[in-house]
């Protein structure tokens, strides 16, 4: 299944193009190396293909091979912010994290059951998206905020990246099935809060949301449905505390690229008393 902005999955893994995917490739490596390298998991120029004079078209062919690795079509239209992305975020530090304050944190046995946080009221950039697959929602969701924060934007500047992305995710009572629209968000960095600049894609708005206590379970397994339901029952398990209204919508919090050898996501459950 194709979707409008050329995003293609077919398998059962993630197919989510995160910050990570672009951070593991930087100004210090060799592109043209990396492109005509060899062997398992490699890149290579196909015979065919002109070759690509500048930085931006070696970086867009380097990722559509990642693309393609991931069984995710990434379009051409994505290059000035794969470009952008790669220049303004060398590490970690270069990514802006969602503040918050620690409440407590429930531990049994050395591990970390979940973690109780406070977030301030703040301006998010939401998208929703649906698609057949949850792995389809997600990608579509976050090359369309990847133009946003790359100067798709009333203020024609790019913005910064903020960690983490996150997906809102609706069940069923039972929790066994996820409803097939998922709402993807981007936390608008600090110097934007005050006066978010407008996105270009008419699909994209800004919301304020309040001021709330989450509850957050870490997790470092992929990001598909199973894995997410997965998550949010166990969770929920961990939790125990009837006083809790447990509605329906819970979030997915993404720090690294899935396909990473060490992930880091989160489930969020919203207290609402």
């Amino acid at each position: 299944m194709e979707t409008s902005a050329g995003c293609r999955l077919n398998g059962s893994g993630s197919g989510m193009i995160t910050l990570e995917d672009l951070e593991s490739f930087s100004d210090d490596q060799d592109l043209d190396s990396a492109c005509h390298s060899h062997g398992s998991g490699s890149l290579e120029l196909k015979e065919d293909t002109e070759p690509m004079e500048d930085e931006q078209g070696r970086l867009l062919h380097y990722w559509q091979d990642i693309g393609r690795v991931h069984q995710v079509d990434v379009p051409t239209d994505m290059a000035v912010p794969i470009q952008q992305l790669t220049t303004n975020n060398h590490s970690s530090a270069a990514r802006e994290k969602v503040p918050f304050t620690l409440i407590t944190r429930k531990e049994k046995c050395g591990e970390i059951l979940y973690e109780k946080r406070h977030y301030e009221k703040a301006k998010w950039a939401c998208i929703p998206v649906q698609e057949e697959k949850y792995e389809q929602s997600t990608c579509l969701g976050f090359m369309k905020l990847m133009r946003y924060i790359c100067e798709q934007n009333s203020s024609g500047s790019y913005l910064g990246m903020t960690i983490p992305i996150v997906t809102v995710v609706r069940t069923e009572q039972s929790r066994s099935l996820l409803s097939r629209e998922v709402i993807v968000a981007y936390h608008l960095p600090a110097q934007h809060q005050d006066h978010p600049p407008q996105p270009n894609d008419t699909d994209i708005v800004i919301q304020e949301w309040p001021a709330s206590i989450i509850y957050t379970r870490s997790f470092s397994s992929v990001t598909n449905e199973g894995s997410i339901l997965n998550e949010i029952n166990l969770l929920v398990e961990a939790l125990d505390m009837p006083q809790i209204h447990m509605e329906d919508s819970f979030i997915v919090a993404g720090y690294t690229n899935p396909a990473a050898p060490i992930r880091s996501n989160e489930i969020w459950v919203l207290h609402r008393p």
